[in-house]
Formats: C-alpha cells, sequence, structure tokens
C-alpha cells in the first residue's frame, strides 16, 4: 500500500473521528446547560446620610430692660406737657398740656420701641443638616436563556458567562465554584 494513502486514511480518520466527537459532546452539552443569550448588570441606588455642620453668625435681639417702654413714655409725657404748656393760657393751656403729655408719652414709647428693636447681638452657633450620599451598587443580573425550545429570563446574583448548568431539567443558578 501507498504511504501517502495510508497517512491520508489514518488523518482522515482522526478528522472524522474528533467531529465525532465535538458533535457529541454538544448534543451532551445541550441537555446540561442552558445558552445564555443575554446578561444585563442590575444595579441599586443606596443613600447614605450624613452631617454637615457649619458655623453660622446669627442675630439676636438684645435683652429688653423695660419691655413695656415705661422709660420713654414717661421721658416723652414729661417733653410733651411742657411743650403744651406752652401754648395758649387758661383753659386752652390745660388741654394743650394734656394734649401734650398724651401725644409725647406715645411718641416716647414709641421711639423707645425703635430703639430697643435696633439693639441686636450676634453669636456664632453650629448648625448642621443632614445630607444623602447616593451610590449605585451592584444588585445581580437579569440573564435571558435558551433552554432546548424555551426561551426564558431569570435574574441572578453573578455573570454566568455562556451557559448556565442544567440538572434534572431545572437551571443550576447559585455561583458554587466547587463544581467548576
Amino acid at each position: 500500500m501507498n504511504k501517502s494513502l495510508l497517512t491520508g486514511l489514518v488523518v482522515g480518520g482522526v478528522a472524522v473521528t474528533a467531529a465525532g466527537a465535538y458533535a457529541g459532546y454538544q448534543t451532551m452539552d445541550q441537555g446540561r446547560s442552558a445558552k445564555v443569550l443575554n446578561v444585563e448588570p442590575m444595579s441599586r441606588t443606596v443613600k447614605t446620610p450624613r452631617q454637615v455642620c457649619a458655623s453660622e453668625v446669627v442675630t439676636h435681639q438684645a435683652a429688653v430692660k423695660d419691655p413695656k417702654r415705661v422709660t420713654g413714655s414717661i421721658i416723652g409725657a414729661v417733653a410733651g406737657g411742657l411743650l403744651g404748656n406752652q401754648i395758649g393760657d387758661g383753659d386752652g393751656q390745660t388741654v394743650a398740656t394734656v394734649a401734650g403729655a398724651a401725644a409725647g408719652g406715645y411718641a416716647g414709647s414709641k421711639v423707645q420701641k425703635n430703639m430697643q428693636e435696633g439693639n441686636t447681638t450676634q453669636t456664632v452657633e453650629q448648625r448642621c443638616r443632614t445630607v444623602y450620599d447616593s451610590v449605585e451598587k451592584p444588585d445581580g443580573y437579569q440573564v435571558r436563556y435558551r433552554l432546548g425550545d424555551h426561551e426564558g429570563s431569570v435574574r441572578m446574583d453573578h455573570d454566568p458567562g455562556n451557559s448556565i448548568p442544567v440538572e434534572n431539567g431545572e437551571l443550576v443558578l447559585n455561583d458554587d465554584t466547587d463544581r467548576r
């Protein structure tokens, strides 16, 4: 027999055997795994609160020693009465004195009120507020697969790669690295 013919037959036999083995493996493998068609990573937003504090200048009204404004009313009434007393004579003078005292008392009270409201103090106070930091965290994978003629979708905690193992006709969804 010719040596090249013998070599060709051996090489051909090996190629046919390898092709058959590969096809047989593919057929057997289809029963043991589902083909992955698409994998989409999923994520979730995690918000973490934290305190942000800063020193702020705060203006307060100073403490009032005469909240009824008696001092301003008395000083205004005396000044108004003195001015009213300068007007007219007789009964007119008495009416002018009383009217001047009343108007002066009212005006003195208002002047003291404005002075008290304008009297302020400033302090530095620590003011805090809560802010939230947002972070996207991985939250599994949405996997579309084909098992035989059936297409389906399942959520997994890991990326399965090109295939999902199948045992007893059910998908094996846990990431058991000891089995590989």
